[in-house]
């Protein structure tokens, strides 16, 4: 993994989400309130746009069918049935006022190629 700056802090609103694309990989990053979560952009039901979603607690409300997944862990919470379903969840933390995310070296290979 290694750690990209992505953006200011200032530029993801509060309890609201952004993608950010690595390549092929797109991660949504939240704004919890001074605490950011990335995840992967899509819903693991029919692939819905996660950062377009509600935030809600620490959660994510996929806009398309209201699936909903946690923003810590990447497990689907609702609907019961599919709990065993996830999203990958990627390390954020903030420094000097810029998001930063840690992205696979994969995935940044595959970018510049």
């Amino acid at each position: 993994m290694k750690w990209i700056r992505v953006t200011r802090i200032q530029n993801i609103p509060l309890r609201q989400g952004r993608v950010v694309s690595f390549g092929s990989l797109e991660v949504a990053i939240f704004n919890l309130g001074g605490v950011f979560r990335a995840v992967e952009s899509r819903c693991p039901h029919k692939q819905g746009p996660l950062a377009d979603g509600m935030v809600a607690g620490d959660d994510i409300i996929c806009p398309l069918h209201n699936w909903r997944i946690s923003l810590d862990s990447g497990f689907v919470k609702q609907p019961a049935d599919h709990t065993e379903s996830c999203v990958k969840t990627y390390p954020c933390r903030t420094e000097g006022g810029i998001v930063m995310v840690a992205i696979p070296e994969e995935a940044l290979k595959e970018a510049a190629a």
